[in-house]
């Protein structure tokens, strides 16, 4: 029996070791990868930042079209009729400029033949005031494009948030698999102590299967490291836009960095000051006032300029030309409460973005507030788990010491090892903690993308 579970001790520490192995050339076949390669990758490739740059030009677009109102329409057009009726009739032989004495005969006039006419036109129409529809519909397209810019811009900050926490999930996951190898190292060399003792009669059995129990608990530990490591790398890729399959070397360490500046208070003024969805939103409180006012206008009156040159010709030999000049003033003098209930309509419109800029504000307070506790806490976490490791492996070693001389039982050697490792994936998570909680303060705060911020 003792043979046995020494060989299959052995064949479970090859086996872990090859899927350990594997994995690692796996994923260091891969380029190497910084933090701020990750971030710039995402940003040349994540399609939510290439799809609000297509936003971005279809708002450039609108502004040309609204523009044009204010240049006149040319047209040209080609007709073609063929006819028999007498009014229509006449008038074309007029327009053909064929009219003869014969024409004027009542039998003829009543019951003419049929007439073929090709018409070819060029046509023109300017509206100089339509009410002030085309002015403030070319400020409300400037407004939009500005708007949606911002909108791009918060859309870039909030992919850069998910590229650098999914870059810190992956750092720590490489780091929790490093632990996992690590306590299980450890626990064989104990095993080993424990076999020792046990063939010298010092423990009894139960010693010898607890440990080995213990080491196949870890071995499942690092299974399961090892298929977080593929998980956050997945993650990663997802944000940065590229294949899932790729792998690479990440070479930004995970380290602790330096204490949150500046107060909470001060973290608030510049969110409401800097937030990109923020100042959009208020791009949208200003193009609904243009609206109201765009509704009243169309209580003005309007005044268009419009003319057309034209040939006529039956056989498309001999032609006749005319042309028509003239202007159109218009006035809506009732319009059956459609421009009052646009004009109310707009001004709902115009207090529904009051009240969401309202909402915004609040929610970006409290998303500031949540980010800045978090990083507080994460910092004190970080202090208060570093030191919790030193003392965890100085607990270790007098532990091992001490189960080697026979004063300690295999529970204390195993519950050192347990807590060693505990606090060891609790230092890290504390660092990860702090690093995406003040990835978030700074998204929250509207600076992601700021200089101060070396990514």
């Amino acid at each position: 029996m003792k043979g046995l579970s020494a060989i299959f001790s052995i064949l479970s520490f090859i086996l872990i070791q090859g899927i350990f192995i594997i994995s690692l050339q796996s994923h260091a076949k891969g380029f190497d990868l910084s933090l701020s390669q990750a971030v710039a990758r995402a940003a040349a490739h994540n399609p939510g930042i290439k799809a609000v740059e297509f936003q971005a030009v279809s708002a450039e677009e609108k502004i040309l079209q609204a523009k044009s109102g204010f240049i006149p329409q040319i047209q040209l057009a080609g007709e073609y009729s063929h006819t028999n009726n007498p009014m229509w009739a006449f008038g074309t032989r007029l327009n053909q400029e064929s009219i003869a004495q014969a024409d004027f005969d009542p039998d003829r006039l009543n019951n003419p033949d049929s007439i073929n006419n090709f018409i070819s036109s060029i046509s023109f129409s300017w509206p100089l005031y339509d009410q002030g529809q085309t002015l403030y519909s070319w400020k409300q397209a400037k407004l939009n494009h500005e708007a949606v810019m911002l909108l791009a811009d918060r859309t870039r900050q909030q992919v850069t948030a998910r590229t650098i926490t999914a870059y810190f999930g992956a750092l720590l996951a490489r780091k929790n698999l490093e632990v996992a190898k690590q306590t299980l190292n450890t626990a064989r060399t104990h095993l080993k102590m424990v076999e020792s003792r046990y063939r010298g009669g010092f423990v009894v059995k139960s010693d010898l299967l607890r440990a080995q129990v213990h080491i196949a608990e870890l071995e499942q530990q690092l299974a399961e490291a090892l298929s977080q490591v593929d998980i956050s790398e997945c993650m990663l890729n997802v944000s940065m836009g590229i294949p899932e399959n790729m792998h690479y070397v990440l070479t930004t360490p995970l380290e602790k960095g330096q204490p949150l500046k500046g107060s909470m208070d001060s973290w608030i003024s510049q969110a409401l000051s800097e937030r990109p969805d923020l100042k959009h939103m208020k791009y949208q409180k200003t193009i609904a006032e243009k609206e109201i006012a765009k509704s009243r206008a169309a209580r003005h009156p309007s005044f268009t300029l419009a003319g057309r040159y034209e040939l006529n010709s039956e056989d498309m030999q001999e032609q006749a030309s005319n042309y028509t000049i003239g202007a159109m003033v218009s006035f809506n003098l009732f319009s059956g409460g459609r421009i009052s209930a646009k004009i109310r309509d707009a001004g709902a419109a115009l207090k529904q973005v009051d009240a969401m800029i309202q909402a915004m504000e609040q929610q970006i307070c409290g998303e500031t507030r949540h980010a800045f506790f978090n990083a507080q806490s994460a910092w004190k976490r970080i202090q208060v788990a570093g030191a919790a490791v030193s003392q965890a492996d100085e607990s270790l070693r007098i532990v091992q010491n001490r189960y080697n001389s026979g004063l300690f039982t295999i529970t204390d050697l195993l519950d050192a090892e347990t807590a060693l490792q505990q606090s060891r994936t609790n230092h890290l998570k504390a660092v990860h903690d702090f690093k995406t909680a003040e990835t978030r303060l700074a998204l929250a705060a509207g600076r992601i993308d700021d200089s101060r911020y070396d990514y």
